[in-house]
């Protein structure tokens, strides 16, 4: 089989983490610190994928561009193809045509998170040969997803986007492995209901004119972290996984359990319960910041209590009582509330300043 390209999906608007995503993109919003986006290219590097083009669209494709730069951080070389409007993800596929050429590759949504990489994937895929090799995990709720229905011989025989009565509980993954083939399918389909060339319809194409679309369960933790409470969820999943280490500065701290405190961060008279990781330069005074939290770059933390919440870079937050469950944008001021204490849920977006009552 020919070499396999990665193509990664950072269009689309993040309506559903709004306001957050008015200023940025939502692949960018770090997950323990680290942008989503940047997992996916990790992964695809892993599984010794060289070349990476990601999809981008015009109005946050600078700010993709900046952060991920070349590739060569990552062991990549990437090309950045502009997707003027967000038509679909075949719509993608077709767009990004000129890049992948005759090669097959992975397709991976760019704000997934997906435990164990795709190394298993690109075996499988490598070693059977089909048209498509696609992602599916057991989920509770698959009227909101693909859904997948597979044949006697485990193949996959039909394809249905968010149907009203599911036929199975096998929710696609947003990861995918195609060979060129698929260009022709996206090209044949037309636009669904919603005026989008599904990717689901493209595959269902393979199925009909006979093509073999194998099914690869994922028994191990995946995330679409398009939404406040997944964003948590993936936040907690990864910080879990941390191993400690102490590379800040500690005055009269307490740091307990699997804590990363990297270098130029300050505590001062300050307790942190792991799991939890405290961003470069991150001065936290007279606080407590408790499990699952990551708090990223440049931060003041001020006699506050935090907990199960991401922080993004260069916020500010003074004597709040305590917040928990929150999503912080950057460049944000928090300041005390006047009122009894009690716990404050947040979701604020980037350059917000609020006074608690």
């Amino acid at each position: 089989m020919e070499d396999l390209k990665g193509l990664i999906l950072s269009g689309g608007r993040g309506t559903r983490l709004r306001p957050i995503t008015f200023t940025s993109a939502k692949q960018l919003v770090p997950v323990a610190n680290k942008p989503v986006l940047f997992y996916g290219i990790e992964a695809m590097a892993d599984a010794g994928i060289r070349e990476v083009g990601i999809i981008i669209a015009p109005e946050t494709g600078d700010e993709i561009r900046e952060a991920a730069g070349d590739g060569s951080q990552f062991g990549v070389t990437i090309t950045y193809i502009v997707q003027d409007e967000p038509a679909g993800l075949a719509h993608a596929v077709l767009t990004a045509e000129p890049f992948l050429g005759s090669s097959p590759f992975v397709m991976y949504l760019g704000d997934n998170l997906l435990q164990g990489g795709m190394e298993e994937l690109v075996q499988q895929f490598r070693e059977h040969a089909p048209e498509a090799l696609i992602l599916l995990t057991p989920v509770p709720d698959p009227q909101n997803f693909g859904v997948a229905e597979l044949g006697t011989e485990g193949n996959v025989v039909r394809l249905v986007e968010k149907p009203p009565e599911p036929a199975t509980d096998l929710a696609l993954v947003g990861v995918y492995m195609f060979t060129p083939q698929i260009h022709e399918a996206a090209r044949s389909i037309k636009p669904s209901g919603r005026g989008e060339l599904e990717i689901t319809d493209a595959i269902q194409w393979l199925v009909d004119g006979g093509r073999r679309v194998e099914p690869h369960i994922v028994r191990g933790w995946w995330k679409d972290t398009g939404r406040l409470d997944d964003m948590l969820e993936a936040n907690r999943l990864i910080l879990d996984t941390v191993v400690r280490r102490i590379d800040g500065e500690l005055h009269e701290a307490q740091v307990d359990g699997r804590v990363v405190v990297e270098a130029g961060a300050q505590l001062e008279r300050a307790t942190v319960r792991g799991p939890a990781i405290i961003g470069r330069g991150t001065v936290i005074i007279d606080s407590y910041v408790g499990p699952f939290t990551s708090i990223y770059h440049d931060c003041r933390i001020e006699h506050t209590e935090l907990e199960h919440s991401i922080v993004l870079e260069s916020t500010t937050i003074v004597g709040v009582s305590r917040i928990e469950d929150s999503l912080i944008g950057k460049e944000v001021e928090v300041s005390p509330s006047t009122a009894m204490p009690h716990a404050h849920r947040l979701m604020l977006g980037d350059h917000s300043k609020v006074s608690l009552a």
